[in-house]
């Protein structure tokens, strides 16, 4: 392929994004597919990884640079976390390196808290922050996702950080638990709905009492017949209330940078506003982790960057 002088790949656990690069980070190809950590593992990572490659023409010897579960311990080599407060311009720096004869490959560290702050790990989304940070950002993050993460930026450092297990009680909630027949036929979530509001505000308002919050929604669909859609919505809102309390707690409060894509951050950017806060800035998600991704291959691999 033309051009091309670096991958990037976002490998995760149920999917795999790669972009082939040229110097100034323009995307030349594209590949999405779901072979996450466990398909990966039986397949062979590097046999997934050379397939798409192959499938775009890239050749033996242009670089790869990867974040995300692929190198968690169930990955394909494990990156060690780094410890905060973590500098984000010497992340590409504590890059693993994977063993490979056709190519260089790295694989981006994660990021552990200890201490008094609190254990908390991060993997993948550091790699979102490496592009708000050079932009001189200081102050909260938000990166929405199966686990979200508050993460406070000061000095170009991960200072410290919080995950919340939101998406994933979402999908529990709906899917397994008795709330899931109350809400069985409903399409999505609509953030401009009253329901959605009434939910985010009492979850922030009383974030105690969530799990009986929680029961209610079940209780309002057999004794007053609560459509599905609006139900949903709730649940949604209270989820997102509560997560928004603790964030509270943590300081997110001012300056707020969301990073999000899809219906994530719509729903995000209107619960921040239900909560009072009005300067957030909005930043795409997938953008920021392959910008994250090219900012570390210019760094790790010494490559030359493009002239403005």
């Amino acid at each position: 392929m033309d051009g091309v002088s670096h991958i990037a790949v976002d490998w995760g656990t149920s999917s795999f994004r790669l972009w082939a690069l040229d110097r100034a980070g323009r995307v030349l190809a594209e590949r999405r597919s779901a072979q996450g950590l466990a398909t990966s593992a039986v397949e062979g990572f590097e046999a997934v990884l050379e397939s798409h490659l192959a499938a775009l023409a890239i050749p033996d010897g242009v670089p790869v640079m990867m974040c995300g579960m692929v190198g968690s311990r169930a990955g394909w080599v494990e990156a060690a976390y780094v410890d905060t407060p973590a500098s984000l311009d010497r992340l590409a720096d504590k890059a693993a390196h994977v063993p490979s004869v056709r190519r260089l490959i790295r694989i981006l560290p994660g990021i552990a808290q200890r201490g008094t702050e609190g254990a908390d790990v991060m993997r993948g989304e550091e790699t979102q922050l490496l592009p708000l940070v050079a932009t001189g950002f200081e102050g909260l993050a938000c990166l929405p996702g199966t686990h979200s993460k508050w993460v406070l930026v000061e000095g170009g450092e991960i200072r410290r950080f919080a995950t919340f297990m939101t998406g994933e009680l979402f999908h529990l909630l709906r899917s397994t638990s008795i709330v899931a027949p109350a809400v069985e036929a409903a399409t999505a979530v609509d953030p401009r709905s009253d329901a959605f509001t009434r939910g985010v505000r009492d979850g922030l308002a009383a974030p105690e009492r969530l799990g009986n919050l929680l029961f209610r929604l079940r209780a309002c669909w057999l004794l007053e017949g609560g459509g599905p859609n609006e139900t949903l919505a709730r649940l949604s809102g209270l989820l997102l209330g509560g997560e928004l309390a603790g964030a509270a707690r943590f300081g997110a409060s001012g300056n707020v940078a969301l990073i999000a894509s899809g219906a994530a951050a719509e729903l995000y950017r209107t619960a921040l506003a239900i909560a009072g806060v009005d300067r957030v800035m909005l930043h795409d998600a997938d953008e920021f982790v392959r910008a994250g991704l090219h900012a570390a291959a210019l760094s790790a691999f010494r490559l030359e960057r493009a002239p403005a």
